[in-house]
């Protein structure tokens, strides 16, 4: 798949990807406030249900990174 510059940038601006991005910045904050996480740790956040737009608490968990992009 290849992307103009120009796409890919006017992806990433696009509402849609501010909202997402806004809501991973706030569970990864809440996790590092809670010491879940630490600033720098190869720890994600993931959804059990595969649904990103579900932030509810008992549908996130603390993984690896590696084992994040395995499930995919």
């Amino acid at each position: 798949m290849s992307y103009k510059i120009g796409d890919y940038t006017r992806y990433h601006k696009s509402p849609r990807m501010k909202q997402e991005r806004a809501l991973r910045n706030k569970n990864r904050l809440v996790a590092l406030r809670n010491g879940q996480v630490r600033k720098g740790d190869q720890r994600q956040i993931d959804h059990r249900d595969g649904n990103p737009r579900n932030n509810t608490p008992h549908n996130l968990r603390i993984i690896s990174a590696r084992s994040n992009r395995k499930k995919q």
